[in-house]
């Protein structure tokens, strides 16, 4: 595996996540609670844009960006438009970061704990891309439940990658 294998599969995500975003009719409907799922669209949206700016962004480019991971999960004041943007800004910082992760990088240690573990670089990117994926598909089944009328965001699509 490569960094460009990884980039290729989260950039894809990545483009996936806003056109979820941008389906949902309203944004009301996009922080809309319902019974059973612990999180809206919205706050997995932003949880997402959160984790890729931190960890690839600021932990691995050096960019700078300080997560708020309290607000991730508390605040629901965005609209589509601007988790949409947060998105492209996490698209830029993947493609800025990723070509610059060589094979030593990859299998260098990353360069912080993820919950009480040290991984190599490479496992890094692959649970990020992973953790990604598991609450991308949660956004699509709680974009159909509060607006069934907004059809498929293509999310798993194999031609962007």
């Amino acid at each position: 595996m490569n960094s460009d294998d990884l980039q290729v599969v989260m950039a894809r995500d990545l483009r996936a996540l806003a056109r979820e975003v941008s389906l949902y009719p309203s944004d009301e409907q996009l922080w809309r609670a319902v019974p059973g799922i612990a999180n809206s669209g919205g706050t997995l949206a932003r949880h997402l844009v959160g984790n890729i700016q931190h960890f690839v962004g600021a932990v691995l480019g050096g960019s700078g960006y300080v997560r708020d991971r309290e607000a991730e999960f508390g605040k629901h004041d965005l609209t589509r438009s601007q988790l949409v943007t947060e998105a492209e800004r996490a698209l830029a910082e993947l493609d800025r970061v990723m070509p610059t992760l060589d094979a030593a990088r990859l299998a260098a240690e990353f360069p912080v704990e993820l919950l009480g573990r040290r991984l190599v670089t490479a496992r890094a990117l692959t649970h990020f891309a992973s953790h990604f994926a598991y609450h991308l598909g949660q956004i699509d089944y709680h974009r159909r439940v509060v607006a069934p009328e907004s059809g498929t965001a293509g999310t798993m699509s194999l031609t962007e990658i």
